[in-house]
């Protein structure tokens, strides 16, 4: 790779779980994420999500009434580095797709159609359900 070259910057897309242990900064995970997030070698990743990740985060601090949580997760996905993935007919038939070969709950066929669709290069989960409907389509990372 030349001097001008930049190496590219995988795409990567946050299920519902990994945002929340990012943002709610859960002590059994979130040093790892975090690591993952800002490597010291190569490109940090672009991070990718759904309005179905955004409901999902939401739900916690809205039925806890706190209005600070929900404010860091709106701050979150507003990074300039996230990347909204629209779900989609597309996202829809391939979730079926999936859902129906793989017996994925339908948020989770969501969640993976749409990283497909998208264009992601990984997926990032705490469900190691989802690693053989990824197969032939991306990589799953389970933390």
């Amino acid at each position: 790779m030349g001097l001008n070259s930049i190496a590219p910057r995988p795409r990567v897309y946050f299920d519902a779980c990994i945002e929340i242990h990012y943002v709610e900064r859960n002590p059994a995970r979130y040093q790892n994420l975090r690591a993952r997030m800002f490597p010291t070698e190569g490109a940090r990743p672009q991070i990718a999500f759904s309005e179905l990740v955004r409901l999902e985060c939401r739900v916690g601090p809205l039925r806890r009434q706190d209005p600070a949580l929900l404010a860091r997760f709106d701050d979150f996905f507003a990074l300039a580095n996230a990347v909204k993935v629209e779900i989609d007919r597309r996202v829809f038939e391939l979730a079926t797709d999936l859902r129906a070969t793989h017996r994925l709950k339908t948020p989770d066929a969501l969640h993976l159609a749409a990283a497909i669709t998208g264009s992601c290069d990984d997926f990032w989960t705490t469900d190691d359900r989802l690693q053989r409907a990824a197969e032939n389509h991306l990589d799953i990372t389970i933390f």
